[in-house]
């Protein structure tokens, strides 16, 4: 190999290592793609292309991404500065890392409600003052979409992983209903403002995470309907027998407390139960 065309290749494989480890960073705090650009001052599908290698990130920009994240600037540029974290999963639920705006939203908007809740509420639980709220997010709503946003990001990636992980329509639907289960106890949080506050959307918001909703109601609704295709299922109503797992599942924020007798997982594998109940599922 031409000695041009190897240095090329390596700095390809370096922008991507590097975007790798941006995107993880940008998860583990919290934040989205929407979050990140805005903050740091470029379009979304710019810092996507960062995140995917597609194109090379300044020093400056790195610094400004390293201090919004939380990290060091030289843990993320050399990954052998720091202890190798260990591989996560999706039934993995570390503590929710919310910068302070984000943080003080969901707690306001879940005890008051988007509607009764003031940016003042917002900034009382954030340690801010109501200046320093504005300073990021220009009005509540943008507070509601990066919480919405943030929800089915993480949302969709987990149920993908966790479709990717067996084969078959039965496992499949058993590892995607574990997962709503486990996340709508674990998130619960968000979870409750994802089924309580989608009214308070505007558009053209609304329609946008409205469509992703139905994106995950559809893997269900997938794997039932091919269920019933191969005789594993014997519901004789595949989507509204999908449509009621996942309804049954996107419920348990409202009743379920980790102050309960029941851990998550115990709550997810009884879920299971029901869910393969409703489907007529052969076991």
């Amino acid at each position: 190999m031409p000695d041009t065309e190897r240095k090329a290749r390596e700095r390809n494989e370096d922008r991507e290592s590097l975007g790798r480890r941006l995107r993880a960073a940008r998860r583990d705090a919290g934040l989205t793609l929407r979050d990140v650009a805005r903050e740091l001052g470029v379009s979304t599908g710019t810092w996507s292309a960062v995140e995917n290698g597609l194109t090379r990130i300044t020093e400056e920009r790195l610094n400004s991404a390293a201090h919004l994240f939380g990290a060091d600037p030289a843990n993320l540029c050399d990954p052998a500065a720091q202890n190798p974290a260990p591989e996560r999963t999706w039934r993995d639920f570390s503590p929710l890392k919310l910068s302070p705006p984000l943080a003080g939203a969901l707690e306001a908007f879940v005890e008051l409600g988007y509607h009764g809740a003031t940016i003042r509420d917002v900034a009382q639980r954030a340690g801010l003052s109501v200046a320093g709220v504005y300073h990021h997010w220009p009005t509540k709503q943008h507070l509601l979409v990066a919480l919405l946003d943030l929800t089915m990001d993480d949302l969709h990636t987990r149920c993908r992983e966790a479709r990717a992980e067996s084969d078959g329509p039965v496992d499949r639907f058993i590892r995607l209903v574990e997962c709503l289960a486990l996340y709508h106890t674990h998130r619960r949080e968000l979870g409750f403002i994802g089924a309580s506050e989608m009214r308070s959307l505007e558009e053209p918001d609304r329609t946008r995470i409205a469509t992703s909703r139905r994106d995950v109601q559809h893997m269900v609704d997938d794997e039932v309907i091919e269920g019933c295709r191969r005789g594993v299922m014997r519901t004789p109503l595949p989507r509204e027998a999908a449509r009621a797992v996942v309804t049954l599942c996107t419920a348990l924020p409202q009743w379920w407390s980790p102050t309960g007798g029941d851990s998550p997982e115990a709550v997810a594998s009884q879920y299971v139960d029901f869910a393969l109940d409703i489907v007529r599922a052969t076991r």
